[in-house]
């Protein structure tokens, strides 16, 4: 029986046969193994026996074909052995054995000189990338040792990439991100105060110090708003984001907070309107904010902040205290009820508003660079403006730094001798009936008298203590106070009582036998206002503006 024959059909059996020269079947796999090698080896000599050498080819006329500019330098003087067509396309032809110092200017514009000396003593490769020639080309040169015994001295091989279309639009990249990063720039400051307002009471510097030319435009912004009867609004914010559309939000939140500063409200209500403004504006950006109320007569800032860093305010003594809480979340995130709080500003103070670009740093807590703020403060003396450059030294701030910095530095003078004549506060508690208003009236007149104003100023001012108290007695309740302050610009008279219904001018007809005392105040007075006070009640005001210095 042929088992041969029959066990190529026994499942899963399978016989290869290959057949010698003769017509015989190998053995075994190794002999099968071995022709099969013998037979790679052969066609792999056949076919590389046809395969040219590199040796085969000229390098002259493969160099010189190339692209890119090739020059080959020998000796310490780098004198040319030879330029390909590209190089002397570019930069004209070179005579052989010169000098490169002396026969290729555009060397030393790319600075090939001491970069070939490198080469020669390190028999390392050096590169320079994207430098200019005189004829506005740009070119990425490589130089490589060469080792020779044709090379007296050795050899650099030198090869530049002309990679000026590149450089030009990598220009062309810069100075459109310059015109961008200008026009971010413009737009912010010219949405930023143009010339701080100064309060009679205060002394107010800023800065603004936008990012380096690497960081994007921010949000950040300041303001002073004079509120009337000597009050003072101060506000400091910054929009998360970057570039023009966070300086836009920004513009419309500081607008904004001008239009509810109007309304002399309570700080923790301006927030309040604001919350619900930003997220109307751009539910995807955020804002933090403070607003702060001084009011001479308190002595102390009544503040509100939406997620921003605290008010520092360093005492005459050098001493630097934090306003503490209440602090809600940043505007625009809504679901939030703000709440005031307040820090004493005594006279000799200086209190300091900041974004967080001040102090905030890589790698590093915040309130470390809170702590680092407060350091500077606590020796920082001199005009607000002055306290503001040392501030941005003390904390490393530079022309270069990568996040915008905005400082408010609010300074409450010590008055003493000649300019402290010029302040002066008096106050009546409005105390039974009708007999309230000639007492009033009467008083006024003595004080006024004793500032030494002129008499028709004298005269104004009882007119208006007249109207203001007689207004009170008839709308408002109990208790009633009438103020006076002077300062060195403005004479101010104040009326509170307990009703929070605040007064309005209106036309008054013929027949009328009241309603006229507000636009009698409108009428004499320089400005005038109302406002509700804290724990119920209302403040009626006005102001009139004072001549040169009463003697």
């Amino acid at each position: 029986m042929n088992f041969t024959r029959w066990s190529a059909r026994l499942p899963g059996t399978q016989r290869r046969a290959a057949r010698g020269p003769e017509g015989s079947v190998p053995a075994a796999r190794g002999e099968y193994g071995q022709q099969l090698e013998q037979l790679g080896t052969e066609a792999a000599e056949a076919d590389t026996a046809d395969v040219p050498a590199l040796e085969d080819f000229s390098v002259r006329e493969l160099l010189g074909r190339l692209p890119g500019l090739v020059a080959l330098v020998y000796g310490p003087e780098h004198r040319i052995a030879y330029v390909n067509d590209a190089y002397a396309a570019a930069f004209g032809p070179r005579p052989a054995g010169a000098t490169v110092a002396d026969t290729c200017p555009e060397a030393e514009d790319l600075g090939l000189l001491p970069l070939m000396d490198q080469v020669l003593r390190s028999g390392k490769p050096r590169t320079v990338k994207s430098r200019r020639t005189q004829d506005g080309g740009s070119y990425t040169v490589t130089c490589l040792p060469v080792d020779s015994h044709h090379l007296d001295g050795g050899g650099v091989l030198v090869h530049a990439a002309d990679v000026t279309d590149h450089a030009e639009a990598a220009e062309r990249l810069r100075a459109s991100e310059r015109r961008h990063r200008e026009t971010a720039v413009t737009l912010q400051r010219s949405l930023l105060p143009q010339e701080l307002e100064q309060p009679d009471d205060l002394r107010i510097a800023a800065t603004y110090q936008p990012g380096g030319t690497d960081a994007a435009v921010g949000g950040d912004w300041y303001d002073v708003i004079t509120l009337g009867a000597g009050r003072t609004a101060l506000v400091i914010g910054d929009v998360m984001g970057r570039g023009v559309r966070a300086a836009a939000v920004m513009g419309q939140l500081r607008t904004a907070v001008r239009a509810y500063a109007r309304l002399d409200l309570p700080p923790h209500e301006v927030l309040q309107l604001l919350d619900g403004l930003a997220a109307e504006i751009d539910a995807s950006q955020i804002a933090t904010c403070v607003y702060a109320i001084h009011d001479p007569n308190e002595g102390k800032l009544v503040y509100a902040s939406a997620g921003h860093l605290p008010i520092l305010v360093r005492d005459e003594d050098g001493t630097v205290r934090r306003a503490e809480d209440p602090t809600g979340p940043p505007l625009g995130t809504g679901g939030w009820l703000h709440a005031s709080g307040s820090i004493a500003l005594p006279p000799g103070s200086t209190a300091v508003l900041y974004t967080d670009g001040l102090v905030e740093r890589r790698r590093e807590d915040i309130d470390e660079g809170v702590a680092a703020l407060a350091r500077a403060l606590s020796g920082a003396s001199g005009t607000p403006q002055v306290v503001c450059d040392r501030l941005l030294r003390a904390l490393g701030v530079t022309a270069e730094h990568d996040d915008d910095v905005a400082v408010l530095v609010v300074q409450h003078p010590s008055r003493k001798g000649a300019n402290a004549e010029l302040f002066h506060n008096a106050a009546l508690e409005l105390l039974g009936g009708v007999e309230a208003a000639p007492r009033a009236r009467a008083f006024a007149s003595g004080v006024l008298a004793s500032w030494r104003f002129p008499i028709e100023l004298r005269d104004l001012g009882v007119l208006a203590t007249s109207e203001l108290v007689a207004n009170s007695l008839q709308h408002g309740t109990p208790p009633m106070r009438l103020r006076l302050r002077r300062t060195d610009r403005r004479l101010i008279i104040e009326v509170t009582d307990g009703d929070d219904h605040l007064p309005r001018r209106r036309r008054a007809e013929t027949e009328d036998e009241a309603g006229r005392g507000i636009s009698i105040i409108a009428t004499i007075a320089s400005s005038w206002g109302s406002r509700r006070t804290p724990g119920g009640g209302k403040a009626v005001w006005c102001e009139f503006a004072l001549p040169d210095r009463a003697d």
